[in-house]
């Protein structure tokens, strides 16, 4: 079973701020403790996406913050209105994304880009194992 969640957030100075409230809600109901390690990497990982989409994405009214649950991982993505994909080589990466890599590796994850399906954006995900 597949749980989703979807939040449109409007991107400005409280983008971030809500965007981690909104994955902070949906922790609970994903099996995951508030306050736990695991639940901080999340949430850190979520502030760094959506701190990306608000300083690169310029055209972006608005961005989506999705975040999913299946098959023992979580995922949470980020999707704004700009069509350039991030560099994701080791080179190409910037510190934030960097880190949000390392977190993700903690848990058996990654961090990812794909276009979007109904618009000329993207979004860009980090997945993690749920901790048993």
């Amino acid at each position: 079973m597949v749980r989703r969640h979807l939040a449109s957030i409007e991107v400005g100075p409280e983008a971030v701020r809500r965007a981690r409230e909104t994955v902070a809600a949906y922790l609970p109901s994903a099996g995951v403790a508030p306050g736990s390690a695991f639940a901080d990497a999340v949430l850190l990982a979520t502030s760094e996406l959506a701190a990306n989409a608000v300083r690169h994405a310029p055209r972006s009214p608005v961005m989506d913050v999705g975040i999913a649950v299946a098959a023992g991982q979580l995922i949470v993505s980020v999707e704004d209105a700009e069509p350039v994909l991030p560099d994701l080589s080791a080179e190409g990466m910037g510190a934030g994304l960097r880190m949000v890599t390392e977190l993700a590796g903690d848990y058996r994850g990654g961090v990812g880009t794909e276009r979007a399906v109904d618009h000329d954006g993207k979004a860009v995900y980090v997945r993690f194992g749920i901790p048993s």
